[in-house]
C-alpha cells in the first residue's frame, strides 16, 4: 500500500510530496547526494534505488500548485544495509561549502 509523504526542500523550504510504499525507511534529506547511494528520478523506479533526487518545482512533486520552487536539487537518502548491517554514509573527502 503506498501512501503520500511530505519533504521540505533543504534550499527553499518548499515541500514535494511523494506516493511511496510504507516500508521504505528515511535515513536522510539533504542538498547533496551520499556517497555510494544510488538515487531515482521522482517519477522513476524509486523502490529500486537508494533514495530519490528531486528537482524543486521541476519535477511535478510540489505540494502547493502555487509554489514554483527553487530549481536545485535535492536528495532523500533510504536507510541501506549490507550483510544485515545498516550502511554508514562515508564522508566527503573534500568539502564543500553551501550557502553562507
Amino acid at each position: 500500500m503506498s501512501y503520500p509523504v511530505t519533504y521540505h526542500c533543504p534550499h527553499c523550504e518548499a515541500i514535494v510530496e511523494l506516493e511511496r510504499e510504507g516500508y521504505l525507511a528515511d535515513k536522510s534529506v539533504t542538498p547533496y547526494p551520499l556517497v555510494g547511494w544510488e538515487y531515482a528520478d521522482a517519477d522513476g523506479d524509486i523502490e529500486a534505488a537508494d533514495g530519490v533526487r528531486f528537482v524543486c518545482g521541476d519535477d511535478g512533486t510540489l505540494r502547493d500548485d502555487d509554489a514554483t520552487g527553487c530549481g536545485e536539487p535535492f536528495y532523500l537518502s533510504y536507510v541501506r544495509y549490507e550483510d544485515g548491517e545498516e550502511v554508514t554514509p562515508r564522508a566527503e573527502s573534500e568539502y564543500v561549502r553551501i550557502g553562507r
